[in-house]
């Protein structure tokens, strides 16, 4: 099982960025699938971002493209979600969590239900 651990979560007012953060117990490069969600108040969990093991290949949901920013930095075993021009609609709790190997189907990337390991979540709020 790999321990994840969000962080970089805040307030922010419409229009600005936050950095998270999720930092994993062991080497995820080449062996994990990283993915980040959030959940708000009385709605399902739902894909944000996805990135394949290598890191070469990422998944956006499409209310986040070209405003949100997976990445990771594989020698501090860390995945990094760059969030910009941030909205209301964005509030949320946001989760990372992998999955062993490479998801196949483009349906599952951003599925909550193909991810087997999750952090506890960090609180993102955006005021208008």
């Amino acid at each position: 099982q790999v321990q994840l651990v969000e962080s970089g979560g805040g307030s922010v007012q419409a229009g600005g960025s936050l950095r998270l953060s999720c930092a994993a117990s062991v080497s995820t490069y080449s062996r994990y699938s990283m993915g980040w969600f959030r959940q708000a108040p009385g709605k399902e969990r739902a894909g944000v971002a996805a990135i394949s093991p290598s890191g070469g290949t990422t998944y956006y949901a499409d209310s986040v493209k070209g405003r949100f920013t997976i990445s990771q930095d594989n020698a501090k075993n860390t995945l990094y979600l760059q969030m910009n021009n941030l909205k209301p609609e964005d509030t949320a709790v946001y989760y990372c969590a992998c999955a062993a190997g490479i998801i196949v189907g483009t349906s599952y990337r951003l599925n909550p239900s193909a991810y087997t390991d999750w952090g506890q979540g960090t609180q993102v709020t955006v005021s208008s």
